[in-house]
């Protein structure tokens, strides 16, 4: 879509893209909103507590909670930590440490990580004023559709041109999720979301360093600060992801309508959220898992392998492709490097395996020197598959797709737990946090929402 044609979408008043999302995000009632999705996003924010509580004492973290510690004090908890900061802050260093590990959830229609976002801005609100946990499952499951709605708006050619939708299109849910979460109107929310577009960015570039979650951690902070400012009367274009020069037209290569009618009998965007179970980048997981299971199989050791080839979607090679990571946090980002680890037998759900150590170590490079990359065109933007070419001469192969929802509740609940423990139980003690999941799984009924953030501080 040119810029002509957007012009002529501004004409179409109330039914434009930004102004219909926003009578979306306010009008959609709670019993629109059923016990599925409500479940859905409940294992999303289990899942988001307990990759914060371990990245909250990533050096990232440090960083960030010293810094902005010398500004003071405040109402909203730090996740992990003792102290607080204002609520602004607070979603800052709450959102960078729920991404410092990459570990945390995806969805496919969103190309990125819709939940680290959303809930350190709900969790400041929560801090700042009453908040039913009904209320905060509500709001982070509008905002949620709101993320994922807009990046199908702006397309893949906005990830594509090196856009992280993380941080852009995380930007317009946070502010979605706290305009719900405030109360605002649907004149307000138009405004906010403008305002949360004129502060969305975020760099492909800088995966595999800290500032990809510094770029999480203002996403949410923005958000919150969008509609926080909205509220009180500030205002923007309502426009902002349509309009000449907007978000569509400045970092795509379109513009993409869509219905804004998730609710009812139609499936919520939390219901296709998908979880890590690897503790790096979310397009490793494919071959992660076909490399696992060629081990399994056929009981290889790394020694055995004369070449090995990772066929990945091509636009992973863009993503997470380093050759040869130097740094733990590099490896997270490097398919030669995890699918090496998972042809050793590293558990890549182990925080420990990803150290500087590992990123050196001589048997994995050399593994690493007898592997190529190769993309492929192909509809699924998941894909991988391993191929080896054994010393023997056989040769073995294993393809395998993360990028499809669990049909198993119960089990990925079950996983989730299990994930939530090992994050939390080294910072928490047991105690505090079986007690922390036994809250956050009955959030639907809580009258207060910040007992979570309370639960989930150190002493």
């Amino acid at each position: 879509m040119g810029r002509a044609e957007i012009n002529s979408a501004n004409q179409d008043g109330p039914a434009a893209a930004t102004r219909a999302l926003a009578d979306w995000i306010v009008s959609i009632g709670s019993d629109d909103i059923g016990a599925v999705p409500r479940t859905w996003a409940t294992d999303a924010v289990l899942d988001w507590f307990g990759v914060t509580i371990a990245g909250s004492r990533e050096p990232l973290s440090h960083i960030l909670a010293e810094t902005m510690g010398e500004e003071g004090t405040g109402p909203a908890r730090l996740i992990g930590r003792a102290n607080a900061l204002s609520p602004l802050n607070a979603a800052l260093v709450n959102g960078a440490a729920s991404h410092a590990l990459d570990y945390d959830d995806v969805n496919s229609r969103m190309l990125g990580h819709p939940t680290v976002p959303l809930v350190p801005a709900l969790l400041a609100i929560s801090d700042m004023q009453p908040v039913s946990g009904r209320a905060f499952l509500e709001a982070f499951i509008v905002g949620y559709e709101a993320e994922v709605l807009t990046a199908e708006m702006v397309g893949e050619g906005h990830y594509d041109l090196g856009w992280h939708m993380t941080a852009t299109v995380g930007t317009v849910g946070a502010a979605a999720a706290s305009a719900r979460l405030l109360g605002l109107d649907a004149e307000q929310t138009a405004h906010a979301l403008g305002l949360a577009i004129a502060q969305a960015a975020g760099l492909k570039s800088m995966f595999g360093t800290m500032s990809k979650p510094f770029q999480v951690g203002k996403a949410a902070m923005n958000g919150l600060l969008a509609a926080r400012l909205a509220k009180k009367g500030m205002t923007s274009r309502t426009d902002a992801i349509e309009c000449a020069q907007g978000l569509a037209d400045t970092q795509s290569n379109g513009f993409f309508p869509v219905e804004m009618t998730s609710g009812g009998n139609r499936s919520f965007a939390v219901e296709e959220n998908l979880f890590k179970y690897h503790a790096a980048c979310y397009l490793t997981h494919s071959p992660i898992e076909a490399a696992r299971r060629l081990r399994e199989l056929h009981s290889i050791e790394p020694g055995a392998v004369d070449r090995a080839t990772i066929e990945v979607n091509k636009g992973a090679l863009t993503v997470c492709n380093i050759d040869r990571p130097e740094t733990g946090l590099e490896i997270k980002f490097s398919l030669k490097h995890t699918v090496g680890m998972a042809l050793s037998g590293v558990d890549t759900g182990d925080l420990d395996a990803y150290t500087d150590a590992t990123a050196q170590d001589d048997a994995l490079r050399a593994l690493g020197r007898r592997s190529m990359v190769v993309g492929i065109e192909s509809d699924i933007w998941s894909f991988g598959r391993v191929k080896l070419d054994l010393k023997d001469g056989s040769s073995v192969e294993e393809t395998q797709n993360v990028g499809v929802p669990a049909s198993d509740q119960p089990e990925q609940r079950r996983r989730l737990l299990a994930k939530f423990g090992t994050m939390s139980e080294p910072f928490l003690g047991a105690s505090r946090t079986d007690e922390l999941a036994e809250r956050i799984l009955s959030l639907n009924e809580a009258t207060d929402a910040s007992v979570l953030s309370e639960l989930a501080q150190t002493s």
